[in-house]
């Protein structure tokens, strides 16, 4: 138990700094060498906490990317036969270079499943596994796929 005259500073006994400030290193050492498949501890389900994510996850993140860069070539092809982009961030970019757009909406979806998938053992809003929005979204892509190619008189 700490005294109230003693500061944090002369409670630390580490000769080494502290390698938890660095959290992009862990990340990345982490994500080469993994440890942790669980929390050390009950109750523990913090970001750093697991190092290891199962493969399934990944394949779900590798699916929803390429759908985001299926819905973007179609996109592009409906916006030529008079379609418009209801989606007001990314509007602007299909008047311009449909290169732009694509980069710009692969980049945003690569980095919300990234986001997700590292989450992916946590709880939403205290009660939704944030794995069913990983899947919630790969049923998204499918849907919105499916409805594109609907508009393209191809399915």
């Amino acid at each position: 138990m700490r005294r109230a005259s003693e500061s944090p500073s002369e409670l630390e006994r580490r000769s080494e700094p502290d390698r938890r400030v660095n959290v992009v290193r862990a990340l990345l050492y982490g994500s080469l060498r993994p440890r942790r498949r669980g929390p050390r501890r009950s109750g523990e389900w913090r970001l750093g906490a697991v190092d290891w994510h199962h493969p399934w996850w990944l394949a779900v993140g590798v699916l929803i990317v390429a759908l985001s860069c299926v819905d973007a070539a179609l996109t592009l092809v409906l916006i030529n036969h008079g379609a418009y982009e209801v989606n007001p961030l990314l509007a602007p970019l299909v008047r311009g270079s449909g290169a732009a757009f694509v980069g710009l909406k692969v980049a945003l979806t690569g980095g919300g499943i990234v986001c997700l998938t590292m989450l992916a053992r946590m709880k939403a809003f205290g009660r939704l596994p944030v794995k069913l929005i990983l899947y919630g979204v790969l049923l998204g892509y499918v849907v919105l796929i499916a409805y594109e190619l609907a508009l393209l008189g191809m399915l």
